[in-house]
C-alpha cells in the first residue's frame, strides 16, 4: 500500500511556477522549477538570492521544568555552550551504537530549547526516541505540519528579508522572534542566509512578499537539486547520505557538535570508545581531476584496493568538475592531495582528495 505523500501549504505557489516535484522524506517537494534548472538555481544563490520552501524539516518543542537539562542529556553537543536567542547544531545518535538516527538544529529561547528543528525528515525517529526518555513534566510537541519553513539565502538575503520588516542584524546562528514568525540565521547553502518558521497558515502571503521584495534583486524560487548542489560544495553532511544509523559523528568528523566533556548523552559510551581507538572510516573530499562526476554508492579505489564508497556526489556549478564526500578507510593512510580513483559506470575515473567545503562559504 503506497503512502500518500504530504504537500507543503506552500504547493499551489510551486506548481504555478512550473516546479518539477520529487518525494522527499514522505513529502512531494520542488525538485526544481521551469525557466531556470538547478545550474540558474545555484547561481542565484552564489550571486543574488534564492528562496527554497523546505518545509519537510521536522518541528518539534520541548518545554516543561528542566527541559533544557533534559534534552542536553539526550543529544550530542552541550546546550551549556549557547545563551538564550542562539542556535546549536547536535545529533542525536543511537546509545549503543552512536550512530546518527538525526541531526538538529535547537533554538534556545530562556531555559527552554523550543523548537528543535531537524535538518532532514527524520523526525519520526528522533522524536518518539525523546518523548520516550522525557519525564512526566516534559512536553514534547510534534509540529510538524503547523508550521512552514522557508529558506532565503544569497548575498542579497538580508536586503530582502528586511523590506518585510523583519530583523536580519543577528549573528550567525542566533534567531530572532518577529509577531508570530521566527527569524534564524542560518541555512545549508554556505552563504549568508536566514530561514523564517511561519505559521502554516501564512506561508503563502509570506511567500508572496518575499517574491515582491526580491524579484527586483534577482529573487529566484529554488528546489531540492539546487539545494543539494550548494550543500554539497560546503561539505555539509546529509542524513540518509552521509550520516545514518551506521554512520558515527566520528566517522563523520562531527566531533565538534559532541560535547565530549558532558557526563552523559545518547552513545556518549560508544563514541567516546571510537574516538580513543580512532574510526575505522572516515569522511573525506573528493574534487574530480577529469570529466567523471561522482555520485552515490561509487566504489573508490586506490590502485586495485577498494578503500571507500562515494556518499554524495555532483557536479559542482561553482567549480565546473564533479565533487563528493565519500566514506574511506583510515587502514588506507591516504593523505588530502592524494590521487583516488572513483568507478564511474566501469571507467576509473581519477579524483583528489581535499579537505571541504570546496567553495569558500559566506555564512559570517
Amino acid at each position: 500500500m503506497t503512502m500518500e505523500l504530504r504537500r507543503s501549504p506552500l504547493h499551489d505557489r510551486h506548481a504555478g511556477l512550473g516546479a518539477k516535484f520529487a518525494a522527499f522524506g514522505g513529502w512531494h517537494m520542488p525538485l526544481e522549477y521551469a525557466g531556470g534548472g538547478v545550474l540558474r538555481e545555484h547561481s542565484a544563490v552564489r550571486e543574488a538570492v534564492g528562496v527554497f520552501d523546505v518545509s519537510h524539516l521536522g518541528k518539534a518543542r520541548v518545554t516543561g521544568p528542566g527541559a533544557a537539562e533534559f534534552v542536553n542529556s539526550c543529544l550530542t553537543n552541550d546546550l551549556g555552550r549557547i545563551v538564550p536567542g542562539k542556535a546549536q547544531y547536535t545529533l542525536c545518535c543511537d546509545d549503543a551504537t552512536g550512530g546518527v538516527i538525526d541531526d538538529v538544529i535547537g533554538y534556545l529561547h530562556g531555559a527552554v530549547p523550543s523548537p528543535p528543528i531537524p535538518t532532514g525528515p527524520t523526525t519520526p525517529e528522533a522524536a518518539p526516541r525523546l518523548r520516550a526518555a522525557a519525564p512526566p513534566e516534559i512536553t514534547i510537541e510534534n509540529e510538524h505540519e503547523a508550521y512552514a519553513v522557508l529558506a532565503v539565502q544569497g548575498p542579497r538575503s538580508a536586503e530582502v528579508v528586511a523590506v518585510l520588516g523583519l530583523p536580519t542584524q543577528h549573528d550567525y546562528m542566533g534567531f530572532a522572534t518577529a509577531g508570530d514568525l521566527t527569524v534564524c540565521r542560518t541555512g545549508y547553502t554556505g552563504e549568508h542566509g536566514y530561514e523564517l518558521v511561519v505559521p502554516a497558515g501564512r506561508a503563502v502571503a509570506v511567500w508572496d512578499e518575499l517574491f515582491a521584495a526580491g524579484e527586483p534583486l534577482g529573487l529566484r524560487a529554488c528546489g531540492l537539486g539546487a539545494r543539494d548542489t550548494l550543500r554539497t560544495e560546503m561539505g555539509y553532511a546529509l542524513h540518509g547520505q552521509d550520516l545514518s544509523p551506521e554512520i558515527t559523528p566520528v566517522q563523520a568528523r562531527l566531533g565538534w557538535a559532541v560535547g565530549w566533556s558532558k557526563p552523559a548523552f545518547w552513545g556518549r559510551d560508544a563514541l567516546v570508545a571510537e574516538k580513543a581507538a580512532g574510526p575505522r572510516r572516515t569522511l573525506r573530499g573528493l574534487e574530480s581531476l577529469d570529466r567523471g562526476i561522482p555520485r552515490p554508492h561509487m566504489t573508490v579505489y586506490a590502485g586495485e584496493q577498494a578503500v571507500g564508497e562515494v556518499t554524495s556526489g555532483t557536479f559542482s556549478p561553482t567549480k565546473k568538475v564533479g565533487v563528493a564526500l565519500a566514506l574511506v578507510d583510515t587502514a588506507a593512510g591516504l593523505e588530502d592531495g592524494a590521487t583516488v580513483e572513483v568507478d564511474v559506470r566501469g571507467r576509473r575515473a581519477p579524483m583528489r582528495l581535499v579537505k571541504p567545503p570546496f567553495v569558500k562559504p559566506q555564512v559570517r
